[in-house]
């Protein structure tokens, strides 16, 4: 069963820093593509950032050059790191995992319960 967990969300002022991470359980991650995504106010939900499983990274124009995805092997785990946090970054932000890479698009089938981050001075 495909469990993903995230954490990391919270308050910060503009120009701040979060991580996030995406606990991940129930699949073989070396066969399988994750993706960070954010839903914000008014906003459908978007791709942030992409992960192939061969390593191809994708990020969506406005986080490029702020925001890294990485996935640690030894701990199962898929992080986002995000720098120069700006006031419209404020969103709950969910990961996901399917075997078919989706990149930024929306049809993962597997997706995490989401973790608020807020950026406001």
């Amino acid at each position: 069963q495909v469990q993903l967990v995230e954490s990391g969300g919270g308050s910060v002022q503009p120009g701040g820093s979060l991580r996030l991470s995406c606990s991940a359980s129930g699949f073989p991650y070396s066969k399988y593509c994750m993706g960070w995504f954010r839903k914000r106010p008014g906003i459908e939900r978007e791709g942030v950032a992409g992960l192939d499983r061969d390593g191809t990274i994708y990020y969506e124009d406005s986080v490029k050059g702020r925001f890294t995805v990485s996935f640690d092997n030894a701990k199962n785990t898929l992080y986002l790191q995000m720098n120069s946090l700006k006031p419209e970054d404020t969103a709950t932000y969910y990961c996901a995992a399917d075997f078919v890479n989706y990149g930024l698009r929306l049809e993962y089938n597997y997706w995490g319960q989401g973790t608020q981050v807020t950026v406001s001075s």
